[in-house]
């Protein structure tokens, strides 16, 4: 992933800049894409810069509010379709939004202010939509634009709002998937640690005082105690290396995150949860953007470009050349592998029917069930696991350490005897 500042003029002369991320090294491939998608413009320069300057500057661009969360820009589309609907006029919708932070957020309200300036300076909604590409994915863009062609702007906005939602619902089952167990087992090893660094020491100088003969197992332990308050600081530095490694590493190399995705994907438990999340989510976005009236070809670039799973990211890019060459959807997904035989299947219908975009938002609503569903059982597996991997490490306490002082205990009472 490589990230480029660019500068455009649109049809109506003004000057447009921001960062954009490509999949491609090449600042004159990159210039052809922007190109693409801004159509009726002209792209005046494309740079390429560095990940710690993009870094600091999508930082600076949250701090400003020029972002908005998913939850911020449902509360702005459903606002404004509702305001549309009761027949109140674009601008003057906008307009309520720009003056009500204390109802809609400051966030809100500073991208419906700069709508406002935009639909002040003669555009349509889409077109100003289209002006914050870092606030705006590209199949809500399309949506509004759809709107402005057809006159059914409130239910576009609906649409694109309900879209979100859909979204967020599936970004949440993902997560929830994560957090769980990482927050769990954190806590497990993390009182580990604790023991190790600070009860056994203390234990193990009782231990060594009274001169006692100990166990296999108490020896192990302590002589790992020892070990781990000798190098803790050497250890904790290698942790945190690792650490910083792989987060340079999934921000700044393409080839590690896709290799992280191929060794999920390889994963017995997390296969299923990957594939069920990247089947939603494509689903959901290609339905979308061909209700939005958006061609085949140009839908599998977008989902290209915002699939987050690299693994599937380089199978949409094959699907889309296979495509471009004239195959059908259904068979270029079959000829390079990966999507599940009841998609390939449902989408093939559709193609024979004229029914692509129904047949795509029924199999979207399949597969967010499944994620729930996977996640829900995930869940339940990761409890017992828990419990037993708390409950062995409980047991080897004991049984290192509690029992040793219980004999202890029973040789001073049989010496004051």
């Amino acid at each position: 992933m490589t990230w480029y500042f660019y500068r455009v003029v649109d049809a109506v002369g003004a000057v447009h800049s921001g960062l954009r991320d490509f999949d491609v090294g090449d600042p004159h491939t990159a210039r052809e894409l922007l190109e693409h998608e801004h159509e009726g413009g002209a792209v005046l320069s494309v740079r390429q810069i560095p990940l710690p300057l993009v870094q600091a500057a999508r930082s600076a661009r949250g701090l400003s509010g020029r972002k908005l969360r998913d939850a911020d820009m449902v509360v702005l589309l459903r606002d404004l379709a509702v305001l549309a609907k009761a027949g109140v006029p674009i601008i003057d919708a906008v307009r309520t939004l720009a003056d009500d932070a204390e109802s809609v957020g400051p966030a809100v309200a500073s991208v419906a202010r700069r709508i406002l300036d935009d639909l002040r300076a003669g555009v349509t909604l889409g077109e100003a939509f289209d002006r914050q590409p870092s606030v705006f994915p590209e199949a809500v863009r399309n949506l509004t634009r759809l709107g402005d062609e057809t006159g059914t702007m409130d239910r576009m906005l609906h649409e694109a709002a309900d879209h979100i939602e859909r979204v967020m619902t599936l970004k949440a089952d993902s997560k929830q998937a994560l957090i769980y167990p990482t927050f769990v087992f954190t806590a497990i090893f993390g009182a580990a640690a604790l023991w190790l660094y600070y009860v056994v020491p203390n234990l193990g100088s009782l231990f060594k005082q009274f001169n006692i003969k100990l166990p296999p197992l108490t020896i192990a332990v302590v002589a790992t105690s020892d070990w781990v308050r000798q190098n803790g600081f050497l250890v904790l530095a290698l942790m945190i290396g690792a650490l910083l490694s792989a987060v340079f590493g999934w921000y700044g190399s393409y080839k590690f995150r896709l290799g992280v995705y191929r060794v999920l994907h390889a994963m017995p438990v997390a296969k299923r949860l990957m594939l069920a999340s990247a089947m939603a989510f494509f689903s959901e976005y290609f339905s979308l953007l061909l209700r939005a009236g958006v061609d085949v070809v140009r839908s599998l670039t977008v989902l290209e470009g915002i699939t987050r799973d690299l693994h599937y990211k380089d199978k949409l890019a094959t699907v889309r050349m296979y495509v471009e060459r004239g195959d059908r959807i259904s068979s270029a997904m079959r000829r390079v592998g990966g999507f599940p035989p009841m998609m390939l299947r449902i989408i093939g219908v559709g193609e024979e029917s004229g029914t692509l975009s129904e047949q795509l938002i029924y199999i979207a609503g399949e597969y967010r069930k499944r994620l729930s569903r996977v996640v829900a059982t995930l869940s339940e597996i990761l409890k017992p696991l828990v419990i037993f991997v708390a409950g062995a490490l409980l047991a080897v306490f004991v049984a290192a350490l509690v029992l040793p002082v219980y004999d202890l205990i029973g040789q001073t009472m049989s010496v004051r005897r």
